[in-house]
């Protein structure tokens, strides 16, 4: 027998054997999804930990990740078409609002990533002080939607009683920082910059304050033809997605420590751990429950209030409309 035909069968016998104890013969080459995503852990630290643990590669999928700095930025490259999916905070109810973009997973609650923080010195006791001050913050993102609420509890008008300065989280966060601002509405991880920078800097108030009647939540959207075009990948997402948020439930010590260790190194595992807790996480079957009863469309509709009023969406679409429930209730049973 010729040296290559020996080789050919050793080879096919090799296969044979291999398929007989479950592995396939030809592994089929993994679907490249371009995913847009806040560095952030209320945003990635599902998608981190389904990376490590090989929750997405399981379901075949081969992840892209693309760093941005805001959520409106994530949507707008999205609808420009050079993202697939993002995942992102309050701006998740934005952008479908207008038609652009399909709400089809949850991440957790910002129960207290946003915060507002104010400067020793400014004679800010309570959030009725904020009369007359200029506040720092990025507009149309989860600590605008939250500040939103922090005003309007204390009878505040933006434009009128106080300055709203938009700028970039960073930018917004070095004018604080600088003195130019005696307040700024920011999320985590920046807090762990102003609390390194300003001596005497105090957190006045945190989202938790205002839950659950005013819950700011963050998820994931995609490309209104790309999900039209793509059930199976969208449910292979899912799927991944419910590992990897189990695994950070029932591991988070573990999860949290190899996230800050690969991810972010520049945050003290202290601190991760806390801005971990900022968040109110649900296991996948809690999240169920939420999907089925409407408290997920109501989450959502409560945002998208905020920014029709805000940035006077014309015909906005609602909750109801741009956020489908069904594959995640499809896979994940009662």
């Amino acid at each position: 027998m010729n040296p290559q035909r020996r080789t050919l069968l050793k080879t096919g016998a090799l296969a044979a054997a291999m398929s007989g104890i479950g592995m396939p013969l030809l592994a089929h080459a993994a679907q490249k999804v371009r995913v847009g995503y806040l560095h952030t852990p209320a945003v990635d630290g599902q998608i981190w930990t389904g990376l490590e643990t090989g929750a997405f590669a399981d379901q075949g999928l081969d992840l892209q990740m693309i760093k941005f700095t805001t959520g409106l930025e994530l949507f707008q490259a999205m609808i420009g078409g050079s993202l697939d999916v993002l995942s992102t905070g309050a701006v998740v109810s934005n952008f479908p609002a207008r038609g652009q973009g399909k709400v089809f997973l949850l991440n957790n609650v910002e129960y207290a990533t946003a915060q507002l923080w104010v400067r020793e010195d400014a004679g800010i006791k309570t959030a009725a002080d904020l009369k007359g001050k200029k506040i720092s913050t990025t507009a149309g993102t989860t600590a605008h939607v939250f500040l939103d609420r922090v005003l309007k509890d204390a009878k505040l008008q933006e434009g009128k009683d106080v300055q709203i300065v938009n700028q970039r989280m960073t930018e917004a966060v070095t004018s604080f920082i600088s003195g130019a601002v005696p307040a700024v509405a920011l999320w985590v991880p920046f807090d762990v910059t102003v609390k390194q920078k300003v001596e005497g800097a105090r957190m006045l108030v945190d989202a938790s304050a205002f839950y659950p009647e005013a819950a700011i939540v963050g998820g994931w959207a995609a490309r209104n033809d790309y999900y039209e075009q793509n059930p199976k990948l969208v449910q292979a997402l899912i799927k991944g997605w419910v590992t990897a948020n189990d695994h950070l439930l029932s591991h988070t010590d573990e999860a949290v420590a190899v996230l800050q260790k690969k991810h972010y190194p520049e945050v003290p595992l202290a601190a991760l751990k806390d801005q971990f807790k900022a968040s109110k996480y649900f296991t996948s079957a809690e999240w169920r429950g939420k999907y089925a009863d409407g408290t997920v469309t109501n989450w959502l509709q409560q945002v998208t209030d905020f920014f029709v009023q805000t940035a006077n969406i014309a015909n906005p679409v609602p909750a109801s409309t741009y956020f489908d429930p069904k594959p995640y209730l499809d896979i994940v049973k009662a």
